[in-house]
């Protein structure tokens, strides 16, 4: 069993960026709410406290035992894990004089394991209104900023029998420019930690844990095209075999040539896929439907559907294999309470319960970017792993109003040349997701001696580490004129092409 680093979330946007810089590492951590208790055992080495939108005044704020924590292992606490151990050992925390947010350079660096080889003058980023007004009798300043007095500090000698630091500014983004190197000497230096998560003992660990579970069992799968679905039924056959049943379904809203490709694509993985031609039952009962809502619950149930149908044919399956990763699994057990992020259409929502089936998620602990290099370590071609996200719904959301077969392979036309256009250009690869879309707006062109009167299409483009939040992407203005020449030339229906300059947030990244 690899070492561990527990991170306690008390609701910050930035506790993913936290386990993700450790685990940069070649350090497995996990994420558990501030709310649960702590269950300890040997391969846990150290406990990370993150930041919090809440107060520690606040009369609701969670208040965990940071001793009982320090009794057992080191700890670092961030921000608000910061201001709760200095209030919960005699401090005083109150509210900022000014706002402390941004960047922020450190002065009077201590000679300290924690801050080892950083210097003054490093960069550190901010983000909080409380601050910490007096320090514990007995606990020490390593660190200030011009701001502020206590920067980075750590507990008295007395306090606990392991080491015990805490620091109000966020090392885990990329503005704290020696954050990785200060986690690195918390995680490796202080807590021990081996640094042996990597890849190849990931697939190792993974496929024994699988032939375990699953024994003489059978297995079934959805399979989408996508890197997460992928990677985990490639990791399911390398544990089991033939003895996994893959089901690939063709909604009728993919893009272009994608079922015909993906299917070639698993058979040179080895991979047992069975593919469903459905596309017309998918038409039948769309048409007509503008409501983005109503389209997407009518693409999950019949996809459901037409996969249970599948599914039954086969006898004496056990398991149902999933490619959930860790952010769907984070978001379900939140810190402000369950939520009902995890989409059911992506998780083949109701039928582990319906069939009867235990579920194999063998990606349910990595983000995405870590899916990609398992998926590389497996040998996976480029196509499936460098693969843009595609939503679950398809072309069903990226056609705005009422779907119909022509309006599809418009789309899937325009689709085409825009990704082959990206592809060329060099440009799919720093894009995090790219798609047209078409809009239910029809304009007036001129096409020869001839008015045209036909359908706008927009496209997007954006950037992103891991789709929480996006920039659009800015494309060359002479690349984005070659598609909209291209797709205006070759796609009989579309005379207008826009481009999307919004960012997420405000909007989305898809359309519907």
């Amino acid at each position: 069993m690899n070492d561990k680093i527990l991170i306690l979330d008390f609701g910050s946007q930035f506790t993913q960026l936290i386990a993700r810089r450790v685990r940069e590492l070649n350090v497995y951590c996990e994420i558990q709410p501030c709310t649960k208790p702590v269950a300890y055992d040997e391969t846990m080495k150290g406990i990370i406290l993150s930041g919090s939108p809440f107060s520690v005044n606040d009369p609701q704020a969670p208040m965990p035992d940071i001793a009982a924590m320090a009794a057992k292992l080191p700890v670092l606490a961030i921000c608000y894990g910061a201001q709760l151990l200095a209030k919960q050992s005699g401090g005083e925390v109150g509210k900022s004089t000014h706002r402390e947010y941004g960047r922020a350079h450190l002065q009077g660096v201590a000679h300290d394991p924690l801050l080892s080889t950083i210097a003054d003058g490093s960069q550190v980023w901010m983000s909080h209104s409380d601050t910490i007004k007096q320090l514990p009798e007995g606990f020490s300043v390593i660190a200030r900023t011009e701001a502020i007095p206590v920067a980075a500090y750590k507990a008295s000698a007395d306090y606990a029998p392991n080491p015990v630091y805490a620091i109000q500014f966020h090392p885990e983004v990329t503005h704290s420019t020696d954050g990785g190197q200060l986690l690195k000497n918390y995680v490796v230096d202080i807590c021990g930690a081996a640094q042996d998560w990597t890849p190849a003992a990931f697939i190792h660990e993974t496929v024994e844990r699988i032939k375990q579970d699953v024994g003489n069992k059978k297995v079934v799968m959805a399979l989408s095209g996508g890197v997460d679905s992928t990677v985990a039924a490639t990791l399911i056959h390398r544990a089991i075999g033939d003895r996994l049943f893959c089901i690939f379904v063709d909604n009728g809203l993919l893009r272009k040539n994608e079922f015909e490709q993906v299917l070639d694509g698993y058979r040179h993985l080895g991979l047992n896929t069975k593919g469903i031609d459905a596309r017309k039952r998918f038409y039948t009962e769309l048409d007509g439907v503008s409501d983005p809502e109503k389209k997407r619950k009518i693409i999950g149930r019949l996809f459901i559907e037409v996969f249970n149908e599948e599914a039954q044919q086969l006898t004496d399956v056990s398991f149902l294999g999933q490619g959930t990763i860790y952010p769907d699994v984070i978001e379900s057990m939140s810190v402000h309470g369950p939520s009902a992020t995890i989409k059911s259409h992506h998780n083949v929502g109701g039928l582990p319960e319906k069939m009867h089936l235990s579920l194999v998620e063998p990606l349910r602990m990595l983000f995405k970017d870590e899916v990609r290099r398992v998926g590389h370590e497996l040998g996976i071609d480029e196509i499936f792993i460098g693969r843009h996200p595609f939503p679950g719904p398809g072309l069903g959301i990226r056609i705005l109003g009422a779907v119909t077969e022509e309006k599809v392979t418009m789309l899937q036309e325009a689709d085409a040349i825009y990704i082959q256009h990206l592809r060329d250009s060099g440009m799919y690869k720093q894009v995090w997701q790219a798609g047209a879309i078409l809009l239910p707006v029809q304009s007036v062109g001129v096409m020869g001696d001839e008015r045209t009167y036909e359908f706008t299409c927009a496209l997007r483009a954006v950037t992103s580490v891991d789709g929480m939040t996006a920039d659009w992407a800015h494309l060359p203005y002479d690349l984005l004129a070659r598609i909209s020449n291209d797709i205006i030339n070759r796609v009989k229906g579309i005379n207008r092409v826009v481009y999307d300059i919004s960012s997420k947030p405000p909007a989305t990244i898809e359309w519907e």
